[in-house]
């Protein structure tokens, strides 16, 4: 007869029968791959590799698709009629731009550069707008995203209004490293130049500078290689005053 610890035993695997590994309902709901479903779905996408500050593509051209990055970072800026820059974005993996297309936008209203060696998906405009309506979970994720990129650019225009050059800078810097995406104390960034930085903060890279030798000495980033962003950097941006 089978002993209490063969029942024990075969109610268990009753139990996660059927079960994905590693999952309970919040990793499951987290399955869905973005990527893996761009690459699976169709021939109307491409992917393409770009050197750092390689242009991937630039303010006036013919707006026909949307980029999603699997590796990388990619900034995102605009030139005035003057000739004046300004950094509007810096985006990293698992994000979307060049969606403007879908909206009708003919031409491209800013510029996407490669900030390090970087891969994006590239993919036909139609063939978005169909898996936008074909793939209900993909449609939830892109609205979901462009929702945090019109929240994230309210907060740069607050930033821009209100708060110090230090501050700025301290926020930009925790966005580099996505600050908050994972349960991570400190990120390291691939190698970002002063004038980049001095560019999306809005000062000059001699502020940029005192600011980041401060930031060192404080303990709160690291170069090592990279730069080293530590998540008490945060205090700079909390700090009133």
């Amino acid at each position: 007869m089978p002993n209490k610890a063969h029942h024990r035993a075969a109610a268990s695997n009753k139990k996660t029968r059927g079960k994905k590994p590693g999952g309970n309902r919040s990793n499951g709901e987290q399955a869905f791959s973005a990527q893996n479903f761009l690459e699976s779905s169709g021939a109307a996408r491409k992917v393409a590799e770009f050197q750092k500050r390689q242009r991937i593509f630039s303010q006036g051209d013919v707006c026909k698709d949307v980029l999603y990055i699997q590796k990388g970072g990619v900034r995102l800026s605009v030139v005035n009629q003057r000739g004046k820059e300004a950094v509007v974005a810096v985006l990293g993996p698992g994000d979307f731009f060049g969606e403007g297309c879908l909206a009708g936008q003919p031409l491209r209203i800013g510029t996407a550069t490669a900030v390090t060696a970087t891969t994006v998906l590239i993919i036909d405009k139609k063939e978005m707008s169909r898996v936008l309506h074909a793939e209900h979970a993909f449609s939830d994720r892109f609205i979901a995203h462009m929702l945090s990129r019109n929240i994230r650019v309210e907060e740069d225009l607050v930033d821009q209004l209100f708060n110090s050059s230090e501050k700025r800078l301290a926020r930009a810097l925790l966005l580099l490293a996505r600050y908050g995406k994972e349960d991570t104390s400190e990120k390291v960034l691939p190698k970002i130049s002063q004038e980049m930085l001095a560019e999306m903060v809005g000062t000059t890279r001699s502020r940029v500078n005192f600011f980041m030798n401060k930031f060192r000495k404080l303990g709160l980033i690291k170069y090592n290689g990279g730069l080293e962003i530590y998540s008490s950097l945060l205090s700079v941006v909390l700090h009133d005053g």
